[in-house]
Order: C-alpha cells, then structure tokens, then sequence
C-alpha cells in the first residue's frame, strides 16, 4: 500500500512533539527485551493452567497424576504474578514509543479492552480458590467442582491473551481501522488465529521445558509426588515438548503465509528462517534426549534451554522488525501532519502578532455586565441603579470592593456572583456610570 493511499483512506492523528525519555532506539530494543520476559511468564501461566486441567483429568483415574497436577498448580500462581510484575517495562516502552497506534487499537477494541483486569482478577481468584481446595475438595461433587474451577480459570487464561493479541495486530494495521466495531470485529484483521494458535503452542512448549528443569533437578524433594521418579518427569514433558515443538512447524508457516504483506522484509524472512533452523536443532537434541538412559536423560538441558533462547529472541526480534516495517508510512504520515500543523500555527501567530492590539472596551459596553440585573429605577435581580447611587453616593471605590467579593445583604434577592475577573480598573468604569445614571434629576 503506497503512502498516497494510506493518507487518502485513513484518518492521520497529528502527534505532540514531547521529549522522550530515553533515545528511541533504546526503548524499541527494551520494549523487545522486556516483552520477552513478560510473555514467558505469560507462557508459563497459559501452558501451566492446561496441563493442570489435563494432569487433574487424568488424576480421576490414577491418583498419582492429580498428586502432579496439584504439584503443577503451585507454580502457576507463582508464574502468574511475575507476568503481571514483567508486563509494566512493556507496557510503558510501547506507551512512549507507539503511542498514537497503540492508543487507537485500544480505543478501537473497546468493552474488551476494559474488561482485562476485571478478567484477570477473576481468573486470579479461581487460581487460587483450586489450589487452596485441592486436599478439601478431593472426592465425589466437590471434586468434579473443584475440577470445573481449574477449566473455567485456564479458560480465563485462554481468552485473556487473546485480547492482547487482538490488539497488538491492530495496532499494525491503520489502514483497517475504520472497519472496526468492537473486539470481535478486530478479529478479522490480519491474521489474529495464526498468531494466537502459534502462542498457544509456545505456551505449553515453554511449560513443558520448564516443568522438565523444575521436577529434573537434583535438589527437587519429589517425596510428595508419589508414583513418579525423576527420569520419568524429565521424559513427560520434554515429550509434551517435543510434540508441541514439531507441532510449531506447522503453525509457523501458517503464521508466515497468512501475515499481511503491510511489513514483510527480507530481513523478517532471514530471521524466521534462521529460528526454524535453530528450532529444528532444538528438536534434535529433545530427541536425544528423550532416547537417553535413567541415568544420562537431562544431561543436555542446558543446551536446550540455550538453543529455545536462541529461537525466542529471533522470533521477538521478527515481530519487532515486521511492526516497524508495517507501521514506517503511518508513522511518516503522523510526522507530515504534525510538521504541517506546526508550520501553520507559527503562520497564524506570527499573522496575530501582527495586527493591533484590540481597544479597551469603554464603561457603556463593561455596563452590559450588570444590565442584566440593575435597571435605573425598577428592581429587577438587583437593586435600581438610583439606591445604588444613594448608597455608594462620592464612592465608587465601595461599589468596586462589593463587586470583587460581594457577600449577601438581602434575604429577598439573591447573592451577587463576584465580577473581580473584569479588573478593578473596569469595574471603576462601571461604578462611575452607575453613580451617573442612578443619579436623581
């Protein structure tokens, strides 16, 4: 889309030129940084509220698998709170940096965008209220409760990213935004399922990673998972890993085909396919070690870890690169218009500054102040203009000081609003010709 055709179809907010502060630059790369640790905290949450549900599930049948979803449990609660902790860095760097976009996105997903915290509270009550119940609420009714509980609060976790989602893809797109009316209507831009079918699957392949270190390592006590031994949590979830893993190859491509041309590079594609090729890597040394002994399988966890680091910071780094390239002619257009209103408003200051300063207006126009409730000789709001005369008779200054701070004299009219923001150089113009007029021929 040529920038001629963003500006004919879409309506260009001017920008306030305020100081940032901290160069650009810096903040795009923490705004990447920072989103990074944000989403794997986000991630750890998401794919632990499922395997919790399906741990539990299994549980009714072999109690050793609801011991492990009980286990799972504890550390969602955990992970949730870091992801509302990391999610701040992101939110204020593409506050500072994005703002005219990401404000419009919001605006444009409405009641949805309103409704997160509310969601989040909710679905961080349930998360509490199934892990607090798990040993009260252990058998018959209460049990399949507590179970609806763990499924409504991951289903919670489902949509919650969702929304973001939904309005972080709009954000990329101006030129779609007239289009909009509400959240579900923003689903249609870009290609929000893609993506979020690509997150849900990070989701519980970082989970299942994570779960792999957590229960693997030497100084875990697993006395309170009975039934499993170390190599057998080790090899359940790097397997969920893997098969997410080998799953992401399918949705990845989804994702890169269904993307909108608006912010395809070259530079995207050589950084996608340099993830999937370290991806691919990740998935070979899985293998091994899902092939090794007892007594060697967790010996390449490390590499592992290092090798998903690799593939995360090439895929935030390629969301980073397609934002800027979507967003470069909306952003130009945004500076054009901000450099055209400014060059117009210096013209008409300057064209201000050139005329003569208006003249003083004199006591008949200030009088139109009062007219409206002192009449010459009838009582209207106000007293007639011939008491006021006879009151204030050689003292105009006394009508002055009422004026500026007037107080209630007479419980039959009302209080006299004060006058001190006309000067009291105008309201001595408007005593001398009320003293005038009042005055009895």
């Amino acid at each position: 889309m040529t920038l001629s055709f963003l500006l004919a179809n879409t309506p260009i907010p001017r920008d306030l030129p305020l100081p940032l502060p901290l160069p650009e630059g810096l903040l795009k790369t923490l705004l990447v940084l920072f989103f990074l640790v944000h989403i794997l905290f986000v991630n750890l949450m998401v794919g632990g509220s499922i395997l919790v549900v399906v741990a539990e599930w299994l549980g009714r049948k072999r109690q050793r698998w609801d011991t492990l979803a009980h286990a799972i449990a504890k550390t969602v609660t955990v992970n949730k709170s870091l992801a509302v902790v990391m999610g701040i860095g992101p939110l204020l760097c593409i506050n500072l940096v994005y703002t005219m976009q990401w404000y419009s996105a919001n605006a444009l997903t409405g009641h949805a965008w309103l409704m997160i915290v509310p969601l989040v509270t909710v679905a961080f009550l349930l998360t509490y209220l199934h892990k607090y119940t798990w040993d009260r609420w252990a058998q018959g009714p209460k049990k399949t409760l507590h179970h609806a509980i763990g499924i409504a609060a991951m289903l919670l976790f489902l949509f919650i990213p969702l929304i973001f989602l939904a309005n972080i893809n709009l954000m990329l797109f101006p030129s779609e935004w007239e289009k909009v009316r509400g959240f579900f209507s923003s689903l249609r831009i870009g290609n929000v399922l893609p993506r979020y079918l690509h997150f849900m699957a990070a989701s519980i392949a970082m989970t299942g990673l994570f779960l792999a270190g957590w229960f693997g390592r030497k100084s875990s006590d697993l006395s309170h998972l009975p039934g499993f031994a170390r190599p057998e949590l080790r090899r359940i979830f790097y397997r969920v890993t893997a098969l997410v893993t080998m799953a992401q190859f399918g949705f990845g491509p989804l994702l890169l085909f269904t993307l909108p041309a608006a912010g395809i590079t070259p530079q995207l594609y050589a950084i996608i396919f340099s993830g999937a090729a370290v991806g691919l890597l990740t998935l070979m040394v899985l293998t091994l070690e899902l092939r090794a002994s007892d007594e060697q399988i967790g010996r390449h966890y490390g590499w592992i870890c290092a090798l998903f680091t690799v593939v995360v910071l090439g895929m935030g780094s390629g969301r980073h690169v397609y934002r800027e390239a979507a967003l470069r002619p909306h952003q130009a257009a945004i500076q054009e218009r901000t450099q055209s209103y400014a060059a117009a408003l210096a013209e008409f200051q300057k064209a201000q500054a050139g005329k003569p300063a208006p003249a003083e207006p004199d006591a008949h126009q200030l009088f139109m102040n009062c007219a409206a409730c002192h009449a010459p000789n009838t009582k209207l709001v106000g007293p007639p203009l011939t008491e006021i005369a006879q009151i204030y008779a050689g003292n105009p200054e006394g009508i002055v000081t009422w004026a500026m701070a007037p107080g209630k004299k007479r419980p039959e009219m009302p209080q006299m609003p004060p006058f001190a923001h006309l000067g009291e150089a105008s309201l001595r113009k408007i005593a001398e010709l009320m003293l005038e007029k009042g005055k009895v021929p």
